[in-house]
């Protein structure tokens, strides 16, 4: 009992214990029930496992509410509700990524559950750095809050010019460094194949493995602008992580429906770099003109969920004219 009760990182060791084994059973019943057959998922079924997902996700964040109190609770949505949003921007990099190494949508889901399960370790690592800095050196927050600016800014004045996934320099030293096959092989990562000098049989990654490699790449990118964002709004380590990783988890369900209409949530962008500029800004609003109290949480909630909202309809009305879902 002392040791489900004792403090990790400011929460109680059975709050994280219970938060993990929910990870591990949603990774276990996706591994085991929804992965049992390479299949193309259709917008319909995504759509329902997107919402089973978000519905888990709000009832974990009532769950918060009950045991933490209210303001645990709202900064643990403003922070889902923020990812959620950055993860449509992410959807349509993971789409090119797959176009580029002409991945199938039947294989696409198994990359992509794998690629959660590396994100999970991956922010873990980078919350947990992030934690530290905050811990040991408030101000770090500032520069937190100044790099959120700064991205939002950035954000209103880019253009679309896509990225170039096979000019990646990680892409090109594997191509370079490992063995790689020219095609698909069903779903695997790894395949045993004639080495084209000695003729021995030698380990080749798959164009598969190397969309893997690309998509955690990209999701670390993007983990620059949402990390920061979450410590924005609190910095307890247990709301930051937990927020972040339920919005990660139902992104694989969400990316067969968002893939093929993310061509109509182009405007989005604009209202996630205001969310940016605004999480930023409160920070200093909060020290510099509130006196030190901080920014009321229902006000982050109100405002983030007002601008994500506003950017989704605004894009849906602007683009009303194009089919709902692109061709293929």
């Amino acid at each position: 009992m002392e040791f489900l009760t004792a403090d990790w990182l400011g929460t109680p060791a059975w709050f994280w214990l219970a938060f993990i084994g929910l990870v591990v059973l949603l990774t276990a019943f996706d591994l085991g029930f929804l992965n049992k057959e390479n299949k193309e998922m259709g917008i319909g079924e995504s759509l329902k496992l997107s919402a089973f997902y978000i519905s888990i996700a709000l009832a974990f964040g009532a769950w918060i509410w009950a045991a933490k109190g209210g303001e645990a609770g709202l900064q643990y949505y403003t922070g889902f509700f923020i990812e959620k949003a950055l993860s449509i921007d992410n959807i349509f990099v993971i789409s090119l990524i797959f176009a580029t190494f002409a991945i199938p949508p039947r294989f696409q889901y198994r990359a992509l559950l794998w690629g959660i399960v590396a994100v999970i370790v991956l922010r873990g690592i980078m919350i947990a750095g992030g934690a530290a800095l905050v811990t040991e050196y408030g101000w770090v927050l500032y520069i937190f809050a100044a790099f959120l600016i700064f991205t939002g800014v950035k954000m209103l004045f880019a253009d679309d010019t896509p990225m170039d996934v096979k000019g990646n320099p990680v892409v090109k030293w594997l191509s370079r460094h490992i063995p790689l096959t020219d095609e698909l092989h069903g779903e695997k990562f790894f395949v045993k194949q004639p080495d084209s000098k000695t003729g021995n049989l030698v380990t080749a990654a798959t164009p598969l493995f190397l969309a893997l490699v690309v998509i955690n790449l990209a999701d670390l990118v993007f983990a620059v602008d949402s990390v920061p964002a979450i410590f924005a709004i609190t910095t307890d380590t247990f709301i930051v992580y937990t927020s972040n990783i339920m919005a990660i988890l139902g992104l694989r369900a969400l990316y067969f429906a968002l893939s093929a209409m993310v061509h109509r949530f182009h405007y989005l962008k604009y209202a996630l770099a205001l969310v940016l500029v605004f999480i930023g800004s409160k920070i200093f609003v909060a020290d510099f003109i509130l006196g030190g109290d901080k920014f009321p949480p229902l006000v982050s909630l109100g405002v983030t969920v007002a601008l994500i909202a506003g950017g989704v309809i605004w894009s849906l009305v602007k683009t009303s004219d194009e089919p709902l879902v692109a061709e293929k």
